[in-house]
């Protein structure tokens, strides 16, 4: 990846009385129990709480719930544009968050007008898809992939299904072919530069995933197609290939990973939650309403870097200083104690911040179509293998250790041995 940190507009920030307390949002204790975290953070510093990044690098985790619709809702005072930093001078050319901080021509970091355009594209193209049809192709590509294991008795669920369904529907989406190793690897690459794994090596992954999204509009500019990426090319607005390429990133990335991890979280839920168990096979409502307590409780994105200060201000009783960062704390938010119990999970309130919030939110209708693939996915599972119970006991069960995404590391099951058609 192309490394395009500007020149500072002024010396990186010094050091903030503040962050001397500051709690590291990497190799935490709390990774499989985020929620006391958050906990911890709110009784300690209030709505808004000093934290250091990877490298002790300071920013600021917003965890109330009106807090984060308020920066999500004032880009005036809290903008997308990461070339704002106060801290890039600090910032290595190896930084493991540099994939989704370092700034793009995406339109993840897109303001104003440019954001609208950018945004208005991907809309455009995403509101062609059939949700009928996905839905439809989704439960083609569950049977397959559930077929693969149905005659064993036992599959891992996250490796064998439910980061499979998502990436294949996406691609299929986008007009890419949705089998074999490139198929594969760009899954991996995906999660890695997501949620890199020690070893791991994010910056890498992430320029082999724009390799491959280079390598896709090339072909759909010489065969077009009824698809995401050909829609794209052909819009008014006139996008460059490389505009294009970010934002295909983007749409493909918020399809595969976060998508992928509520369909864990939710068969989770499910399999070891007795409120569930009486209805689960073949339970439509109960798929619903485990789908939408999810969204609020075990949201698959925890938290979002980020926004930057464009001026002084202050938020939640902290002085925020041109150029902070602030992380926006989904999960936290979600759960804020300040909207509790006034705020109920069942299946028709939607008000979670699960898709974040303002201009920036995902992009209608990703959230929709999401919405179709996973809950495809899970009632498919279910219908096709009644019987399917947690392989190990639930307090077995590992998350994999990001603050960032909250996904099983597994998701062991087994089942009556059948074939699956």
């Amino acid at each position: 990846m192309t490394d395009t940190r500007p020149a500072p507009a002024g010396s990186a920030a010094p050091e903030c009385p503040a962050h001397r307390d500051a709690v590291h949002l990497a190799g935490l204790e709390y990774q499989q129990t985020p929620s006391e975290l958050y906990r911890d953070l709110r009784a300690r510093h209030g709505t808004v709480a000093p934290v250091l990044l990877d490298g002790g690098i300071p920013a600021w985790l917003v965890l109330g719930y009106t807090e984060v619709s308020y920066v999500t809702g004032h880009d005036e005072l809290f903008a997308r544009d990461s070339r704002r930093w106060n801290q890039w001078d600090s910032i290595p050319a190896d930084w493991p968050l540099l994939p989704y901080v370092g700034h793009q021509p995406s339109v993840l970091f897109a303001e104003g007008e440019e954001h609208r355009r950018r945004a208005g594209v991907i809309t455009r193209a995403l509101a062609v898809v059939d949700q009928f049809e996905l839905a439809r192709d989704c439960r083609h590509l569950a049977d397959r992939l559930i077929a693969a294991f149905a005659g064993s008795g036992q599959a891992e669920l996250m490796g064998d299904y439910a980061h499979a369904l998502p990436m294949r529907a996406a691609v299929r989406i986008c007009g890419m072919p949705h089998g074999g190793a490139d198929t594969r690897q760009l899954v991996d690459d995906l999660r890695i530069s997501l949620d890199a794994a020690d070893g791991d090596d994010p910056v890498a992954a992430y320029t082999r995933v724009g390799e491959r999204i280079h390598r896709l509009v090339r072909e759909k500019r010489e065969r077009p197609g009824p698809d995401v990426t050909s829609r794209m090319l052909t819009h008014p607005a006139g996008l460059t290939d490389e505009e294009i390429v970010q934002d295909l990133i983007s749409v493909i990335a918020a399809a595969q990973q976060p998508t992928a991890n509520w369909i864990g979280n939710t068969l989770r839920l499910l399999l070891t939650d007795e409120r569930f168990a009486l209805n689960v096979s073949g339970g439509r409502l109960s798929v619903g309403e485990a789908l939408n307590e999810v969204l609020w409780l075990d949201t698959p994105t925890q938290n979002f870097i980020g926004r930057w200060a464009v001026h002084d201000t202050q938020l939640g009783g902290r002085q925020i200083r041109a150029g902070d960062c602030l992380v926006l704390g989904l999960a936290a938010a979600n759960t804020d104690p300040q909207i509790w119990p006034e705020a109920h999970v069942g299946a028709e309130n939607s008000s979670h911040l699960s898709f974040s919030n303002g201009e920036h939110r995902c992009p209608y209708p990703a959230p929709l179509l999401a919405d179709v693939i996973a809950r495809t996915a899970v009632e498919t599972l279910l219908e096709r293998l009644p019987d399917l119970v947690l392989a190990v006991e639930p307090g077995e069960l590992t998350w994999r250790p990001s603050i960032w995404m909250r996904g099983l590391a597994a998701l062991p099951a087994r089942f009556t041995p059948s074939v699956v058609a």
